[in-house]
């Protein structure tokens, strides 16, 4: 299949359930007939750019199936963004029409964002009652989708996906996903972020198989969803296994149909807890919704690595001041990583920028990542001596602790063996003299207690002494992008001055307590000192800089 919308035709007179969302469901043909209902609409009106602001639900997908149908662009808005980030988004992608629903259309209130509104709770008597398909299929090079990323540093990008690139995605992920006419398949991360349209909706309608919908992400709806839909894939992002993993496990959870979660980033441990609580497998891999190039495990890779390249795509590690090969890297008899300087680089695909599709509107963002004839995706790794790949953050996640440059995802995985956290992130906050100092916040299970946290510390052979955190900041909960990423950018913003209780380890010793205000007069006097009082954080409510 070329084109999407063939993917579309192809289940124009399909009569098995496609879509189930909470008690209602739809057959493929029914899902076409809807889409073509809106195709139709598009036509009529001449709207080429349909802005989605709308969680998990039908509309959601029969607007996509609308827009491959009419060779039109959905732009898939994210409903966490508020204000004027909402409206430059909506700006930004040139959306004519915004279709939204009422519970959601107040977040459209009082900004510019230049579009007019089209409520599916109350509007949808302007389309008409049926619709047949469109007669000509839009060409393959057509844009399709606009996916912006997910945004946890700086305005998100709106990657573009054509008609041919999702059409191919459905037939090759079908393979990945292992989905099957008889498959299940959960979809509960945001359909505007990459990941479920291309590693779950696009696949699920290649083969015929059926799609349940659930409006967002909930981490004790999950057990339930699985054994009432009688699920058998899910494809997850960032924490979300975790999540689900806290919850308290159910005793239909360890005989459910579930066979196969596929997603990226969550941690070995995790991963395996999830695959033993629910039977199932769980296969990691390393994608981007640029495209370009996946990294997928092996049956041979090692536990914390990404695994290799797919499809014979040269991915290299590289340096980003001279554009070299960085060296293979080098560790101690005690598994630690010794040659972070000259190991970790950024993850490149040489020659991937022929299969870029670019950013829409977006010349300098495209500048930053294709360079000559390679892509640079901004997310740092290093290669093992038997060339696994290892995932060491992205680009704004270095820090630089006493000359020592390392990268935050290694003190990530440590700090996920203490048995008490749930969730960690790990990133610089400013040293009164020069460089960084080490920060982690944990969202943890029952109290913290900083002694059985220095002793865990420890314990580790492979944590280098200038990782270790200087501050802990204990929180309830960990901030996230919308596609459940951890979002560094507001605990950076606020470091040590935070209404959470906040850790210190005052001295070169491996001992804790808690951040008090005279330990604040201190440190923050320090950097009047050597004239860095300008990287001291803002006072609370402040706005970012």
């Amino acid at each position: 299949m070329s084109t999407f919308a063939e993917v579309v035709r192809a289940r124009a007179h399909d009569e098995r359930v496609g879509l189930r969302f909470e008690e209602r469901s739809w057959t493929w043909a029914q899902v076409v007939a809807e889409g073509a209902r809106r195709a139709a609409w598009l036509r009529r009106t001449g709207v080429r750019h349909v802005g989605l602001l709308l969680e998990n639900v039908p509309d959601h997908v029969f607007w996509i199936v609308a827009a491959a149908l009419e060779g039109a662009v959905v732009v898939g808005l994210n409903p966490t963004r508020r204000g004027v980030g909402l409206a430059r988004d909506i700006r930004h992608t040139d959306c004519e029409v915004v279709v939204t629903e009422t519970r959601s259309a107040g977040l459209l209130d009082g900004i510019d964002h230049g579009a007019s509104v089209l409520d599916v709770d109350s509007d949808l008597d302007r389309l008409p009652d049926h619709a047949a398909l469109p007669s000509v299929s839009p060409e393959p090079d057509r844009t399709l989708l606009l996916l912006f990323s997910s945004g946890s540093t700086g305005a998100p990008k709106a990657v573009i996906c054509s008609q041919g690139r999702l059409g191919a995605l459905a037939e090759s992920l079908a393979m990945r996903t292992e989905l099957t006419r008889d498959s299940v398949s959960y979809l509960c991360m945001p359909l505007f972020h990459g990941n479920s349209a291309m590693m779950n909706l696009a696949p699920a309608m290649h083969v015929g198989s059926t799609v349940c919908l659930a409006r967002k992400f909930s981490a004790s709806g999950f057990a339930r969803d699985v054994h009432r839909y009688g699920v058998t894939f899910v494809n997850y992002v960032g924490r979300a296994l975790s999540y689900v993993l806290a919850q308290p496990e159910g005793p239909a959870d360890r005989r459910s149909t579930l066979r196969l979660a596929v997603g990226t980033e969550a941690s070995p441990a995790d991963a395996e807890r999830f695959a033993e609580r629910f039977g199932c497998r769980v296969s990691e891999g390393y994608g981007m919704s640029e495209g370009v190039l996946r990294i997928n495990r092996t049956p041979d890779s090692p536990p914390d690595s990404l695994g290799l390249p797919v499809d014979g795509i040269d991915v290299r590690v590289l340096r980003e001041d001279t554009g070299t090969e960085c060296p293979r890297a080098v560790f101690d008899e005690r598994g630690r990583l010794v040659n972070a300087d000259q190991a970790v680089g950024q993850i490149v695909a040489i020659g991937g920028a022929r299969s870029f599709e670019g950013y829409y509107n977006n010349p300098e963002a495209e500048a930053e990542r294709v360079r000559g004839e390679d892509f640079w995706t901004g997310d740092l790794a290093y290669r093992d001596a038997d060339g696994f790949f290892h995932f060491a953050g992205r680009t704004a996640d270095r820090l630089r602790v006493d000359g020592e440059n390392f990268a935050a995802a290694s003190v990530e995985r440590i700090l996920q063996r203490w048995e008490p956290v749930e969730a960690v992130a790990v990133y610089p906050v400013p040293d009164p003299r020069t460089g960084d100092q080490v920060m982690c916040a944990l969202q943890l299970r029952g109290e913290f207690d900083p002694t059985a946290f220095a002793d865990f510390l420890a314990a580790q052979p492979d944590l280098g002494t200038k990782w270790l955190p200087r501050f802990v900041r204990v929180t309830g909960e960990i901030p996230l992008t919308a596609s459940n990423k951890t979002a560094k950018t507001p605990l950076r913003h606020e470091a040590w001055r935070t209404d959470d209780p906040v850790h210190f380890r005052p001295t070169a010793q491996l001992r804790y307590h808690r951040f008090g205000a005279e330990d604040l007069r201190r440190w923050e006097s320090a950097f009047a000192i050597d004239a860095r009082a300008a990287l001291l954080p803002p006072e609370p409510g402040s706005p970012r800089r």
